[in-house]
């Protein structure tokens, strides 16, 4: 019997996927928080909230990071870290190939301000829906 043999369907929640590539854009250095895309998001119970947002079309998968960045950092290539550690992170928990991984800077936070706790950012649970 190899490995490769497929014993059923594998299915992972887009916000498996979400989670994923927030926590994955949180541990780049020169990350301080995550942003709404829009202020509907930031109402919603819906969004996670957290700035990620996936798009399926054609079979490709595209993910959409809206940010804040420290004061101080050079922008292109943080944003190029970001996008190979998601890409990374994504292949190898989820065995899954982003068409694109597209980086929204929506500002810079200002010198001296506290960056949040990794754990603060991520405290949902998911069964609770």
């Amino acid at each position: 019997m190899g490995i490769e043999e497929q014993l059923g369907e594998i299915v992972i929640a887009p916000r498996v996927l979400e989670k994923i590539i927030a926590i994955a854009t949180a541990k780049v250095d020169g990350v301080h928080s995550f942003s709404n895309k829009s202020v509907s998001d930031t109402l919603s119970k819906l969004s996670l909230g957290r700035g990620v947002y996936l798009k399926e079309s054609e079979e490709e998968l595209t993910a959409d990071i809206y940010l804040y960045l420290e004061y101080g950092v050079k922008v292109p290539k943080v944003a190029m870290a970001i996008q190979k550690a998601v890409k990374d992170a994504v292949l190898n928990m989820a065995d899954i190939e982003l068409s694109a991984i597209n980086i929204h800077v929506a500002g810079i936070a200002p010198d001296k301000t506290p960056k949040p706790a990794l754990t603060d950012l991520f405290d949902e649970d998911f069964l609770n829906d």
